[in-house]
């Protein structure tokens, strides 16, 4: 099939789940013959290493430049009461949207556009062509905007909340006129169903198990691991809560415990904070299995809902047992007690920590109960298949003057 995919960001490097998710369904569907025109607008050039990344993936990649976000357009346009902040910030946008009006111009089996965010440039000529189209939203913004609430000054908190109000507008707008819908699991789609009123897809986001079966955790070694991209305000919490309350009552019942921090954007501000030799500021690492080799568990202490998250498949796909909340399973079919552990409390999270430490039998069996779950439910190949679902359903209702490239699909 013919497909025109946007993007409102380079998926490479994956220093994100959103990242991830984006570059792996990419390959995975080139890798089935499909013939993508990938058409980004960016916030950092193109370089090197994301250009070699990408090409051998797709038949054209398009990027174009974003504006800055303290630009003086997005000041000026941050009153306008039908657009929220993220959508003024990669909308209003003349370039991308007649680069994509010059791209509707050719046939196409498939036009998808990632993030309600981004849609402000295509929807007037989505509207005036009538052309059929899927809108994959990964996680409901005017909800996530609750995840930075608390941490901003007081005088921001009620533009935060102003921001919320027009963004549930924005949603309540854009999500009711897709051909079709795809959220990331289950739960977002009820979500999304709910303010659309119309039936959501469901693609999982998933894991690369071939790449992670090689590793072994080290289940003696009493060092926990999380990872996460620092520029998603629920991360931020997520480290704040597991360093001034969980982990203190940790190292009252076992002092030789050790956190690994890993992930995109971390605050330099927090070695200072935190200056405790037993946590480990690692950073960002594109490749994590020796890191999850030195690991005994994966403690994702994470408050705040949404999508589903990329880094738990991974830890389970590299066979760490999983420590975590409900919120951090969200969007999983997992079971708790064999595929995970969990809770919502700070000192029963913390009693769970010490006493699977002590249980290196129970380890080893909740991270291979972890890595069947991954393979089986959530491997790129999976989510592939379900979006090359919606792409199928979509194909068919493709004008009839568009040439039948769907053949290599049907092979």
């Amino acid at each position: 099939m013919r497909i025109l995919w946007t993007l409102p960001y380079l998926p490479w490097p994956t220093t994100s789940g959103c990242k991830t998710r984006q570059y792996h369904l990419l390959r995975e569907l080139a890798g089935r013959g499909h013939r993508i025109t990938l058409l980004v607008q960016s916030k950092v050039p193109l370089g090197d290493a994301a250009r070699e990344a990408l090409e051998p993936l797709l038949e054209r990649l398009i990027v174009l430049p974003r504006r800055a976000v303290h630009s003086p357009l997005n000041l000026l346009a941050s009153p306008i009461i039908d657009y929220p902040m993220r959508a003024i910030i990669n909308g209003l946008a003349p370039c991308l949207r007649h680069r994509f009006e010059q791209l509707l111009d050719e046939p196409w089996d498939v036009i998808q556009i990632e993030h309600s965010y981004s849609f402000q440039p295509f929807e007037k000529a989505l509207q005036a062509r009538g052309l059929p189209y899927m809108l994959s939203e990964h996680t409901l913004e005017s909800v996530m905007g609750a995840a930075s609430h608390d941490r901003l000054p007081l005088w921001l908190r009620p533009l935060n909340a102003f921001d919320r109000w027009r963004y549930r507008r924005w949603e309540q707008r854009v999500l009711r006129q897709p051909s079709e819908l795809v959220a990331v699991s289950p739960h977002d789609a009820e979500l999304i169903g709910q303010i659309s009123g119309r039936p959501v897809n469901v693609v999982v986001n998933g894991v690369d198990c071939e790449h992670y079966q090689a590793v072994h955790p080290a289940l003696h070694s009493q060092r926990l691991l999380f990872v996460g991209n620092f520029e998603y305000g629920a991360n931020l919490e997520a480290i704040e809560w597991a360093l001034e309350d969980i982990l203190p009552q940790v190292w009252q019942s076992n002092p030789a415990v050790r956190l690994a921090i890993a992930g995109h954007a971390l605050p330099a501000s927090w070695k200072l904070h935190w200056n405790d030799p037993r946590i480990e500021w690692v950073g960002y690492r594109p490749d994590l299995r020796e890191l999850q080799r030195r690991s005994a568990l994966f403690f994702a202490p994470l408050r705040y809902a949404g999508g589903s998250k990329v880094k738990i498949l991974e830890a389970m796909a590299a066979g760490l047992p999983v420590i975590t909340t409900s919120k951090g399973v969200s969007g999983l079919a997992a079971n708790r007690g064999e595929h995970y552990l969990a809770s919502d409390d700070s000192g029963q999270l913390a009693l769970l920590v010490t006493q699977l430490l002590n249980q290196p039998a129970r380890m080893a069996q909740l991270g291979e109960a972890g890595r069947a779950f991954a393979r089986q439910r959530h491997d790129w190949s999976v989510a592939a298949q379900q979006l090359e679902n919606v792409h199928m359903r979509l194909g068919q209702l493709a004008p009839a003057s568009t040439p039948p490239l769907g053949g290599v699909l049907a092979k």
